[in-house]
């Protein structure tokens, strides 16, 4: 983890310097952090403490000169939350690297031959609660983590908005935990075994795709202190349902209150059709999984689920 901070510290430290010595890089961003907090004394209608502490990093590097074009952005969010008497929970966790080379196709700064990478993945590990005093890793760092390769056509019309159209696309998956692995989370292929329940061949770790992949961006001050980000990003596996379209939309409002001030609206919608979730419901004041009854007995209910995360925040913010 440590080496991951200093990694990101070391990018945005070389992009400045850069920025400061040739003015063909534009850097920029907001850093932020969030607070709430609800604190109840015999209230009558009921309801419990609560803290939550919420950071948000989106930053960028641009490089323009001639007709080479090179766009980087680093987006980064983390929280916690503390409700009653339950220890701190995470509530948000992600890092998303995206970076793309161009070259001017057209010499009119609008179509470019491009490159993309993308990385995504979380700082810390995430849990499943069965019960108040129980719980079960589902996730950490770099299990998932999904990085994309791509060649294409980016088109460029406004220094605001780009669409990125790529027919080559390699998407991988890696889930970097053993356990993990085995269980086939995340769409890699899990462990197999013997009649007795012996473990024959371990899960696979990293799992390729190759497919089609477009990845849309708009972010502009559309208000006075109100900036604008939406991304969206679509890729379908040619091999294996190509019509099954995963498909991740993430959208932030930032809104400038005064100079430290701010406020901030954070969505993130997700859908990848080999990321299969389970249902639960809770019986006697524990979490099971919910079943349905088939021939071959009870059958956990599972499958792809379209997942959505919302983050509201006031707090502090540095625009630069």
């Amino acid at each position: 983890m440590r080496k991951l901070y200093i990694l990101i510290a070391g990018l945005l430290i070389s992009f400045n310097a850069l920025a400061q010595k040739d003015t063909s890089w534009v850097t920029g961003g907001t850093i932020g952090i969030n607070f709430s907090q609800t604190s109840l004394t015999n209230w009558s209608a009921g309801g419990e403490n609560s803290l939550a502490i919420n950071s948000l990093v989106n930053v960028f590097a641009k490089y323009r000169k001639e007709r080479a074009a090179w766009d980087n952005s680093l987006d980064m969010g983390y929280g916690m939350l503390k409700a009653g008497e339950k220890d701190f929970r995470k509530n948000d966790d992600r890092i998303d690297l995206l970076s793309k080379f161009g070259y001017d196709a057209t010499n009119h700064n609008k179509w470019f031959y491009t490159a993309l990478f993308n990385f995504k993945s979380q700082f810390a590990s995430s849990y499943e609660y069965p019960t108040d005093t129980t719980k079960i890793e589902v996730s950490k760092f770099a299990a998932p983590a999904f990085m994309l390769f791509a060649l294409g056509m980016d088109y460029k019309p406004k220094d605001y908005f780009s669409v990125f159209i790529s027919p080559l696309t390699i998407k991988t998956t890696l889930v970097n935990d053993k356990v993990l692995a085995d269980a086939g989370a995340f769409g890699v292929d899990g462990a197999e075994y013997d009649a007795l329940g012996n473990k024959t061949k371990d899960g696979d770790q990293i799992r390729n795709e190759l497919g089609a992949y477009l990845n849309a961006k708009f972010q502009k001050d559309v208000l006075t202190n109100v900036n604008f980000l939406t991304k969206l990003d679509l890729f379908s596996n040619y091999a294996n349902n190509p019509q099954n379209i995963d498909v991740s939309w993430e959208v932030l409002i930032a809104m400038k209150i005064n100079k430290f001030l701010s406020a901030s609206i954070n969505t993130n919608l997700v859908y990848d059709d080999d990321i299969t979730i389970q249902e639960y419901e809770v019986v006697n004041g524990f979490k099971v999984p919910k079943t349905i009854k088939t021939q071959n007995g009870e059958v956990p209910i599972a499958g792809p689920r379209v997942q959505f995360r919302e983050v509201l925040g006031v707090g502090l913010s540095v625009k630069f």
